[in-house]
C-alpha cells in the first residue's frame, strides 16, 4: 500500500484497526509512534547497487488506555511526515512488536490495515548460482468410476 492509499483510506474511516496476518487486532491502544522514510541502499549479491525507500510506521502498545489515535490525528502526523520528510508517494512498511520488531507490509480491506508477511528473496538469482526453476504443474488423477468409461455417453 502506498501513502496516498492509506490517506485516501483514513479520511472515510471513523476508527482504525491494524489485523495481524494470524487474524487477530493490534489493541485498539496502540500508538504510532514514527512515521519516517526509510532509505536502504546495498548491494546485492551478484554485484548491483541498489536502492529502496519506504515509508515505515511504528506501531507501539501503550499503557495509555484512555487516548486512540484516531484517523484525522493519523493523517495529520502523515502530513506533517510528507512536508518536514520531503516524502513521496512510496510503499509503507509498518513495524511491530512482536518476539522481536516485525516487519509488515500493509494492505486494506475496507475496513481494516492488513499488515501483510514480508518475505526475503534474492534479487540476483542469474548471477548468483541460485538455480532458477520453473514451476512445476501438477496433475491429479481422479478414479475412473463407471459413467465415465468409453462409450457410456458422459464426455
Amino acid at each position: 500500500m502506498k501513502l496516498s492509499q492509506i490517506k485516501s483510506a483514513l479520511k472515510q474511516l471513523e476508527t482504525i484497526a491494524f489485523q495481524l496476518p494470524n487474524g487477530e487486532l493490534v489493541p485498539t491502544h496502540f500508538h504510532v509512534t514514527e512515521v519516517g522514510k526509510v532509505t536502504k541502499h546495498f548491494i546485492d549479491c551478484g554485484g548491483t547497487v541498489r536502492n529502496e525507500e519506504v515509508v515505515n510506521f511504528q506501531l507501539w502498545n501503550a499503557t495509555d488506555y484512555d487516548h486512540r489515535l484516531h484517523p484525522e490525528k493519523l493523517l495529520h502526523i502523515i502530513n506533517l511526515s510528507e512536508k518536514t520528510l520531503n516524502i513521496g508517494d512510496l510503499e509503507i512498511e509498518v513495524e511491530y512488536q512482536g518476539q522481536t520488531i516485525e516487519k509488515f507490509g500493509l494492505d486494506f480491506d475496507g475496513t481494516n490495515f492488513l499488515l501483510t508477511s514480508k518475505q526475503t528473496d534474492c534479487l540476483a538469482k542469474d548471477k548468483c548460482g541460485i538455480p532458477v526453476t520453473e514451476p512445476q504443474v501438477g496433475f491429479t488423477y481422479a478414479p475412473i468410476s463407471s459413467c465415465c468409461t468409453p462409450g457410456s455417453g458422459c464426455c
